[in-house]
């Protein structure tokens, strides 16, 4: 696609990777030129933290404000007790509400750290759907809005169509919730003037119905702009690890293994990941990129750094840096390490070390920490762990011990 932006947003979108469609790249172009407008994306409250999926999105809204925008985060209090089924194999857990309003006020933390809150010209808000959504008249909504809904074009969606392709049961429940997320996008225009909607390319379908609904009741011109959805080099999905999710809040994932999960990116990803995750100039995120040897290793330190540093702050990221070299160069402890602090009556008579290395994070389950250990994968106290059927008592534990799963995932066990 060659269209040449005149609106700064629109131009670093391009630039450093961040669009993959727009409904009308002229129109929305235009519209930024005038300064001010508003634009949102909303967040389900489905847990207590967002994971690094949704960084990208993040980023958007942040680069939004930065050239003169004003960023909505939309609170899903209201369609999370609905369940996006958007390129699911199954329906979402019901969640009562109030488990959504604690996941809320975990999700709220992260957004502060990206974005300035306030009732300035750009100023972010965070607004609840629940606002409009926990009122709603059914018998009024299926006439007023309802009408306005084609089962036919619904069907259509890539979305719907995947799950239905399947022969996977779609509840009339999940089936609304495109309805709804359109709604929201009108209520969104009309409250606040709201122009924009962005988000990841599985919610085309979605944005697509919000704007068509925003046009025919109450005439406005809005527009919607989607991100790729992000998989790293080898084909997996960014967000995920080994261990699990990669939190965004450090009461569910530390900083140090936050940063270690950037200094762990692929080579191939290095150069992409700095222009989307990072501020770095796009230049200097094409030169990192394409170093090699051990030269591109400097190069996953300074993301990893600048990552975590947007997240957690400079500090944070300057104690992890030093707790993985201390841990890698030096062979030490460190002090920043996942830590694993059990009582006297977890250990009793004596744990396995299998069980430690699941209990540390280090392996998904006891298969795996067993596959670890006879693979020659794993380590205690930087010497080789070879003995599956290893058991720890709470004398071993007077002094912390370090497991090693490889050369890069490490934690300690200690007693408390």
């Amino acid at each position: 696609m060659t269209y040449h932006p005149k609106s700064e947003f629109i131009r670093i979108m391009m630039e450093r990777g961040f669009l993959a469609d727009c409904t009308d790249y002229q129109g929305l172009d235009e519209a930024l030129l005038k300064g001010g407008q508003a634009g949102y994306i909303g967040f389900d409250a489905t847990a207590k933290s967002l994971h690094v999926g949704s960084l990208i999105q993040i980023m958007m809204m942040r680069w939004l404000q930065k050239t003169g925008g004003r960023p909505i985060t939309l609170m899903g209090g209201g369609t999370t007790k609905v369940g996006d089924p958007s390129f699911r194999a199954d329906e979402r857990p019901l969640l009562d509400a109030q488990a959504i309003d604690d996941n809320i006020a975990g999700i709220k933390k992260v957004f502060s750290a990206y974005l300035t809150y306030g009732d300035g010209p750009s100023d972010a808000m965070m607004i609840n759907n629940a606002e409009w959504l926990d009122g709603l008249n059914y018998l009024d909504f299926l006439r007023d809005i309802g009408r306005h809904f084609s089962i036919n074009r619904m069907l259509a969606f890539e979305s719907v169509k995947s799950r239905l392709d399947r022969e996977q049961s779609l509840s009339f429940l999940e089936f609304n919730y495109m309805i709804l997320q359109a709604y929201d996008f009108m209520e969104l225009h009309r409250r606040y003037g709201c122009i924009l909607q962005m988000g990841g390319s599985d919610q085309w379908g979605n944005i697509v119905n919000g704007i068509d609904l925003t046009r025919r009741v109450v005439d406005g011109e809005v527009y919607g702009l989607t991100s790729p959805l992000l998989t790293t080099s080898d084909g997996k999905k960014m967000g995920k690890s080994l261990s699990g999710a990669i939190w965004l809040n450090p009461d569910m994932l530390s900083p140090y293994e936050f940063w270690q999960f950037w200094r762990n990116t692929t080579d191939a990803d290095v150069g992409k990941f700095l222009k989307l995750y990072t501020e770095l100039p796009v230049d200097e995120c094409d030169r990192l990129g394409a170093l090699e040897g051990s030269e591109i290793n400097a190069a996953k330190v300074r993301l990893a750094n600048e990552v975590t540093t947007l997240l957690h702050g400079a500090d944070a990221a300057q104690a992890a840096e030093a707790t993985a070299r201390e841990v890698f160069e030096k062979g030490g402890v460190g002090d920043d390490l996942p830590t694993l602090t059990l009582s006297g009556a977890d250990i009793g008579d004596g744990i396995s070390i299998v069980q430690l290395i699941v209990k540390s994070g280090l392996a998904g389950s006891g298969k795996e920490a067993k596959r670890l250990i006879t693979e020659n994968g794993a380590r205690l106290n930087d010497e080789p762990l070879t003995n599956a059927g290893l058991m720890i008592d709470a004398a071993a534990l007077a002094t912390p011990i370090k497991l090693s799963a490889g050369k890069k995932r490490h934690a300690l066990v200690q007693l408390g």
